[in-house]
């Protein structure tokens, strides 16, 4: 049964026609996605190259191969159920799309990366382009620090007219995320979050609410039809196209045997900027950014270190995006305790012997300093500065 005779084969909702066609070559297995492209580049389109005689196909692949595109994959028609039931859907102030490779929305930026999906899934706010895309990736278990790191840095990025891309990971990926989101506006696309599911489930959970937001004011990207679950192997995949949509990749916090190691390395494949940034040497999660910066990777401090590598921000941008330095707070016990505590972890007992403040006027120094996120708890019992 040849796609084009399915009762559903007609332009859908999006004014874009033969999505089936591509998702069924994207479902075939060949040796590899760059095997289909150079079928579609000699064929015209998926839909002539599942009309081909097996002989025309063998100029490219096997004969069991060319067999196999003459054949309906088993679970094609159930895919395209759930992706129209999917496209279907109404959902308040966002969008919902298929872009297939000659959709007009597919991003040009993924168009040269290894493997370059097929298809791609979107939903959100998909008449913004995602313009001057910028990765801020790291650990899923960060510190306080690095969170904050991640989420100030994504939010003098987007001020500056980058979008913010990551993978809705907890941790680093959702505080960038958040970072972005803090200084939204309808005007641009201000995060992009590419996933290892399909777009009708969110993984992990407990960022659901995230995820909307993101759809809201950005886009959720997959590679992966609707019904797809969270499966280990989605997850390296999905990071390629997190450096494609980037013109630089940030890594704020990572283990040396790290997915956001495998992002950088990707983006320094397709040329692209990589950032770090340095933590204690005593720290397991700094060590994958220390690795980074002995291959080459550029030290950033603040928004302005990634800015000045990255051509297409202008001048007056980079202006906006320079970081105040550390503004102390007023209250001079507030003072007191952020120029003791730096910026590495301390316990309380060390605190009080630098500050010479008392048990009371620390306790509630450090109390003030919580509620107004410029220092954070540790495990067992420490303190840290985040600015």
């Amino acid at each position: 049964m040849d796609s084009s005779s399915h009762p559903d084969h007609v332009d859908d909702h999006q004014g874009h026609s033969h999505w089936r066609d591509w998702l069924r070559l994207d479902m075939t297995s060949l040796s590899g996605t760059q095997t289909k492209h150079t079928l579609v580049r000699e064929f015209g389109h998926p839909s002539a190259v599942f009309a081909q005689p097996v002989s025309a196909l063998q100029r490219f692949v096997s004969e069991a191969q060319a067999h196999s595109l003459q054949r309906i994959p088993p679970e094609w028609e159930a895919v395209c159920a759930r992706t129209q039931a999917w496209l279907a859907q109404t959902l308040p102030s966002m969008q919902q799309e298929v872009w297939t490779w000659d959709h007009p929305r597919y991003p040009a930026s993924l168009r040269d990366i290894e493997e370059p999906p097929l298809v791609l899934y979107a939903q959100g706010q998909l008449q913004q382009a995602c313009w001057q895309g910028v990765a801020v990736v790291g650990s899923r278990n960060p510190t306080p620090q690095g969170k904050e790191n991640a989420r100030r840095f994504a939010n003098e990025l987007q001020q500056s007219g980058c979008c913010i891309v990551s993978g809705l990971a907890m941790g680093i990926d959702a505080a960038a995320h958040h970072g972005a989101l803090e200084c939204a506006s309808n005007h641009r696309c201000a995060t992009v979050a590419v996933v290892g599911t399909g777009l009708d489930r969110v993984y992990p959970r407990q960022n659901h609410s995230l995820a909307r937001q993101v759809a809201q004011h950005g886009w959720l990207l997959s590679e992966l039809p609707p019904g797809t679950p969270p499966l280990p192997h989605h997850f390296p995949r999905r990071n390629r196209l997190i450096a494609g949509l980037s013109h630089g990749v940030l890594v704020v916090e990572a283990a040396l045997k790290s997915g956001s190691l495998i992002t950088a390395d990707l983006a320094l494949s397709q040329g692209k900027e990589v950032f770090a940034i340095p933590g204690s040497i005593h720290s397991v999660l700094s060590r994958g950014c220390h690795a980074l910066l002995r291959q080459g990777a550029k030290l950033v401090e603040n928004a302005q270190d990634v800015l000045e590598e990255l051509p297409f921000i202008t001048q007056g941008l980079r202006d906006l995006a320079k970081a105040s330095p550390d503004n102390l707070p007023t209250d001079p016990h507030q003072q007191a305790v952020c120029k003791a505590l730096g910026h590495e972890p301390q316990h309380f007992e060390s605190l009080l012997l630098q500050t010479g403040l008392t048990l009371e006027d620390a306790l509630m120094a450090l109390q003030q300093l919580q509620d107004s996120n410029r220092v954070a708890a540790m495990p067992g019992g420490g303190y840290q500065r985040l600015y």
